[in-house]
């Protein structure tokens, strides 16, 4: 029977994992594969070698909080393929209304919900927990704003990167031993922004794994029925499963709801995500990805939009000058105005940024995410209290 659970618990573990592979590759690599720059398959095997050490290193942080610091109690065998059951379905829900999924949000939920059914939730933990759900959006929006405001129209202006035709680099044979080259019709600035590219999506890989990775695996650990290493390996390949697989579409159509951006922008929603994931991974914050990066976006181009405003003239609410939503989309050779002064036809004719309805989709999912599986799993313990 034992072995029976075991087995249940394991293919509920891949599941999740092949699902959080599915979503977060998109979002690691995406604007990679969207730009040309790197192949689906190579992405998906770099987010699957990144993801394992991501996991194996700071992920055993997030691994001790979900499995030891949320409630009181080690998690049964019973119990924790229930709570993954939860998430399995907070990830569906999630899938079914089209939005990236609040997996972490989702397992502490499932795990909340476990110990208010057996008086064992450790308040003080949780309330941590959840006031860095609060403040670690508002840290992306302003972190985004404030480069969006100051920093990013001239670096747009500097550092346009884009792909062209051809092969990046080629052999040279003409030697004795051959040596790469630049491609046909590759720049030096091509070359320098694919590594960039290329070193920012490892680190997003990596960070998706340190949040991740426990995610799928946590409640067999508590239990005692996986040792955390084969744990973390089970995870790695289910997610890379994930991301050789459904990721395919997600890396073509990721950030085509939320926003139309730039790549060099997407670069640095990237940069400053996987930071904040990153630092409280560390920290043992069960954290998402898809947070950081959705609230450093509008704050990227609210930043951009009120640069025709002076700090003075936002506070008082005077300013009757025209803002441009769309602004982080202008082509890197618009006009760059001083902030205050109004914006040129270029930038006000640009694109929009992004949907308003999908932010606040996005935003709800964060709230009715964790909520429902914190109630699910409470209303299922508390209705079959020997599973616990």
């Amino acid at each position: 029977m034992v072995e029976t659970i075991l087995l249940v618990g394991v293919v509920a573990s891949i599941f999740v994992g092949f699902n959080i592979g599915g979503s977060s590759t998109g979002i690691a690599w995406g604007p990679a594969v969207g730009a040309g720059l790197l192949r689906k398959t190579t992405a998906a095997a770099l987010m699957t070698f990144f993801v394992f050490l991501g996991g194996w290193t700071v992920g055993r942080n997030v691994m001790d909080t979900l499995s030891e610091g949320i409630i009181t109690i080690d998690i049964s065998l019973g119990a924790g393929v229930a709570v993954l059951f939860f998430i399995g379905l907070g990830i569906l829900i999630a899938n079914v209304f089209g939005v990236p999924v609040p997996t972490s949000m989702t397992t502490v939920g499932a795990i909340a919900g476990l110990g208010l059914a057996t008086g064992t939730l450790n308040f003080e933990t949780i309330g941590w927990i959840v006031s860095w759900w609060i403040v670690t959006p508002i840290i992306g929006f302003w972190v985004g704003a404030t480069i969006g405001r100051y920093v990013y129209p001239e670096l747009n202006r500097r550092f346009e990167i884009k792909a062209s035709e051809g092969a990046l680099l080629s052999l040279d044979r003409s030697g004795s031993v051959p040596k790469p080259v630049l491609g046909p019709n590759t720049t030096y600035q091509e070359l320098g922004g694919t590594i960039v590219v290329f070193i920012i999506g490892c680190y997003m890989a990596f960070s998706a794994g340190a949040s991740n990775v426990p995610n799928a695996v946590a409640p067999l650990v508590s239990s005692g029925a996986l040792e955390p290493n084969p744990a973390i390996i089970v995870a790695t390949i289910a997610i890379g499963l994930g991301g050789f697989t459904i990721a395919r579409r997600t890396m073509e159509s990721v950030g085509g709801e939320l926003s139309d951006i730039p790549l060099l922008a997407a670069l640095i929603v990237m940069i400053t995500a996987s930071t904040i994931t990153t630092l409280l991974s560390w920290a043992g914050i069960p954290i998402s990805l898809v947070m950081s990066s959705v609230m450093t976006i509008v704050g990227l181009g609210w930043g951009r939009a009120t640069r025709p405003v002076t700090a003075q003239e936002a506070i008082r609410g005077e300013s009757d000058k025209e803002l441009a939503t769309g602004a982080l989309t202008a082509e890197p050779d618009a006009p760059v105005t001083p902030i205050g002064e109004k914006e040129p036809a270029e930038v006000l004719d640009a694109g929009d940024l992004f949907n308003p309805r999908a932010v606040m989709k996005y935003i709800s999912m964060w709230v009715i995410g964790p909520s429902m599986s914190t109630l699910l799993a409470y209303g299922f313990f508390v209705a079959v209290p020997f599973v616990g």
